[in-house]
């Protein structure tokens, strides 16, 4: 059993091997200080209207995080959005998750110091704490060198972990596979199912200022809808996905949503009012995730044409975006988001 030490407060964190390592390199194996990993995880949106809980997509917008082992103790070096607000000490999500990780593979360190800068918004709806639960797992699994192995049996592990570390895996899983991604929890656990993409599809956000607490907006829902509402919802998000493979015409009628957008309005009256004004106009405006951020769907060309200029809101042009990968590795491989399998 390894520890580390808390650079701040001087207490003990045992890191305890996990029983079942799908690359673990030994039980108690001990990585040496020097060793680091750099990793690149992107912002995403989840629920695109009607798929809620299970529809996440990635967006070209990425962060780096690097992770190193030192001699003891945790370092945390932060810049960027929210670095003011973030912890400095292990309770760090990348941090934690890193270390749910090394412990989960095996591995013993003496300390660990990790660095990043933020570019995605706290509290936006667009993915933070899912890609930094990714950053941390993926950086662990990077430490060990093993990266590049066995990639199907990495994701399956990443979704996992990340699954229950963030309770619930539509932006997770989309961080982990890239574009857009169907995710059901079947018989043997969390499943990921990947739509293809048309060509024409294109994205754009509008974040807000101010942010929105996932907790807050999820307690405006309902423990109950009507069961007109329900059955309206799933032919939507079936043609949803459609809509998104092969008929962008349909984008519109497909991302209308009965479950979740118009009982947060409350939360994010702005957003609410920029979503339902765009999708008047014809666009396929949609909450991404839990907001406020509003997310809008279509054709290239009909994108270009949106006007950005909303008050209170910065509008950004992105695109549908890669799975999160490894810069380089602890032996100084790079690996890409197609070689994790």
């Amino acid at each position: 059993m390894g520890s580390a030490v808390d650079a701040v407060t001087g207490s003990a964190h045992f890191l305890e091997p996990g029983a079942n390592h799908f690359l673990a390199p030994g039980a108690n194996h001990f990585l040496a200080p020097g060793a680091t990993a750099t990793v690149e995880v992107p912002a995403t949106s989840a629920n695109l209207g009607p798929g809620f809980d299970c529809f996440g997509l990635a967006l070209s917008w990425r962060e780096q995080v690097e992770l190193g082992v030192t001699e003891g103790g945790y370092v945390v070096e932060v810049t960027g959005e929210g670095a003011d607000a973030v912890p400095r000490d292990d309770s760090h999500l990348v941090l934690r998750s890193a270390v749910r990780g090394l412990a989960d593979l095996g591995l013993r360190v003496p300390g660990l110091r990790l660095r990043c800068h933020n570019t995605i918004p706290h509290g936006r709806g667009l993915g933070s704490s899912s890609a930094a639960i990714v950053a941390g797992l993926l950086a662990a699994a990077a430490l060990a060198g093993r990266s590049g192995e066995e990639g199907g049996d990495l994701r399956r592990w990443l979704l996992q972990h990340a699954g229950e570390v963030e309770g619930h895996p539509d932006n997770v899983a989309a961080a982990i596979y890239g574009g857009f991604v169907l995710v059901y929890r079947g018989t043997a656990g969390l499943e990921v199912a990947s739509v293809p993409v048309d060509p024409e599809v294109a994205v754009t956000v509008f974040v807000p200022a101010r942010p929105v607490a996932t907790k807050a907006a999820r307690g405006l829902l309902p423990g109950v809808v009507p069961h007109r509402d329900a059955a309206q919802n799933s032919a939507r998000a079936a043609l949803l996905v459609h809509a998104v493979s092969r008929a962008p015409d349909r984008l519109l009628e497909a991302t209308r949503d009965w479950l979740h957008q118009d009982y947060r309005e409350p939360a994010m009256p702005d957003s609410w009012a920029l979503m339902t004004s765009l999708r008047r106009q014809g666009y396929a405006a949609v909450i991404s995730g839990a907001g406020p951020t509003v997310l809008v769907l279509g054709r290239t060309d009909d994108l270009r044409a949106l006007d950005g200029g909303q008050p209170g809101f910065q509008h950004l042009q992105v695109r549908i975006g890669d799975a999160a990968s490894v810069v380089e590795d602890a032996s100084g491989r790079q690996t890409s988001a197609a070689d994790l399998g």
